[in-house]
């Protein structure tokens, strides 16, 4: 008799055993294929924002890797060269040095014109009235100008391309008085966008670049230009890319000077003689003070990629010789840039999901922290910057589970980009939902739980 009952309890012991097992095998394979989160647009939009806060990206900044400096023969006194898709610095020279921006100041004009147009409140093709300031007639002497005149009929589109071309310090008063009511409020806004981008030494008195009190650095100027271009891709090509303008025309002249033939229009070429000479240019602006020297903010884009420069300081005795020496530091510059690197688009990277132990929930959801272009350096011998960016390796590393407690934005693991077994760039994995720990008997099963993950 007590064998049988010895028997029944060992065979129920036995059963009991293998019951709770298999129980637990469930549970580690539970634990190992977690059901799929799923976020929403709300959550979606909240981590975006976390992930702008702990991994704030600059708007240009050092190459992540190291190089060896460039020497470059650049006449200009500062100068910088940046990649316009990732903002990466691939030339400097006394890039903060603070010198007046003269009429590339009229890019922030036009930045904050387009920041108006995108809320509904204007549009190109609006008249704008033209305020006695704004008359030709009446510019300092030796400005640059578009020759707006009284009661002339102007459009807004119009008078972009009398900035962008002509570098109309009549077309600066014009739009300053139109969007903001006074050139004083106009400043004011211009200076507080400056604010906004984190530039801490650009800042204007007046919006044409007249004024040597205008101010910015070669590296601030290159980041806004960056920005500028980002936000705005549609400017490049309807305004800074155009080689001339004739200016006014018929319709343009007041009524008592139509049907006259006694008011011909002017005709002028961009003041950015690279235009059609640089393989891929099609902007941006020049300027010129005696107190600045000849200044030109560049950009070209060859095969997906672009570039943007600023030199600052240029030498010249005169727009003739200006201009050449222009030439020759945006051609130094661009050339090499297009012969030593290419950009490598952003990607779309997948979010992960791996398993929580010890957590009140049982999986977490990871994403990189943002996505971001490349840019490559030509370091294969015999393949074209291109190709050398097609050569390109990710390697995604995660956990294969994680501890509880993880609050979202935590790293948890890495996406490295390397070319040839050297490191380009790291973009951190980080945790989208945050897991809190579990009670006392969840964290001791999963402790029993880790030995089988």
């Amino acid at each position: 008799m007590m064998k049988k009952q010895t028997k029944i309890i060992l065979y129920s012991s036995v059963s009991f055993l293998i019951l709770l097992t298999g129980i637990f095998c469930i549970y580690v394979h539970g634990l190992k294929n977690p059901e799929t989160i799923v976020l929403s647009e709300t959550q979606k939009q909240d981590f975006s924002k976390l992930c702008n806060e702990l991994y704030p990206q600059a708007l240009i900044k050092p190459l992540p890797y190291p190089v060896t400096p460039a020497q470059l023969e650049v006449n200009s006194g500062s100068a910088i060269l940046i990649d316009s898709k990732t903002g990466c610095i691939l030339y400097e020279k006394n890039a903060d040095k603070i010198i007046p921006p003269a009429s590339m100041t009229k890019l922030v004009v036009m930045y904050v014109v387009f920041q108006e147009i995108a809320t509904g409140r204007i549009s190109l093709d609006d008249i704008v009235p033209l305020p006695p300031e704004a008359w030709a007639i009446n510019a300092p002497p030796q400005s640059s100008l578009m020759f707006l005149g009284e009661g002339q009929t102007v459009t807004l589109k119009e008078l972009l391309l009398g900035l962008a071309i002509a570098s109309g310090n009549d077309a600066a008063i014009a739009v300053a008085h139109y969007v903001s009511g006074s050139v004083d409020k106009f400043i004011q806004r211009m200076n507080y966008e400056m604010q906004k981008l984190g530039l801490k030494h650009t800042r204007f008195v007046e919006p044409s670049g007249y004024s040597e009190n205008n101010l910015t650095t070669p590296r601030e100027f290159a980041a806004f230009a960056r920005k500028y271009i980002e936000t705005y891709p549609e400017s490049l090509e309807l305004f800074h890319s155009q080689k001339s303008i004739s200016y006014p025309q018929e319709h343009n002249l007041a009524e008592w000077h139509r049907g006259q033939g006694t008011e011909q229009p002017i005709f002028q070429s961009n003041t950015n003689k690279l235009l059609g000479l640089l393989p891929g240019c099609d902007g941006l602006k020049t300027g010129f003070i005696f107190e600045s020297g000849y200044n030109l903010s560049l950009t070209a884009k060859r095969n997906g990629t672009r570039f943007i420069s600023v030199t600052m300081e240029g030498p010249g005795r005169g727009t003739v010789e200006g201009n050449k020496y222009r030439i020759i530091d945006g051609t130094t510059l661009m050339e090499w840039a297009f012969d030593c690197f290419a950009t490598r688009p952003e990607e779309q990277i997948d979010m992960f999901q791996i398993p929580v132990l010890e957590g009140k929930e049982n999986s977490l959801l990871i994403a990189p922290a943002y996505t971001e272009a490349l840019t490559v350096p030509a370091i294969i011998r015999g393949k074209t910057p291109q190709e050398n960016a097609q050569e390109v390796i990710c390697t995604i590393q995660i956990p294969e589970y994680f501890v509880s407690p993880i609050s979202a934005g935590k790293q948890i693991g890495t996406v490295t980009y390397s070319l040839q077994g050297i490191n380009l760039m790291q973009i951190p994995l980080v945790a989208v939902n945050s897991v809190d720990q579990g009670n006392f008997a969840k964290r001791m099963i999963d402790k029993l739980a880790k030995n089988f993950m």
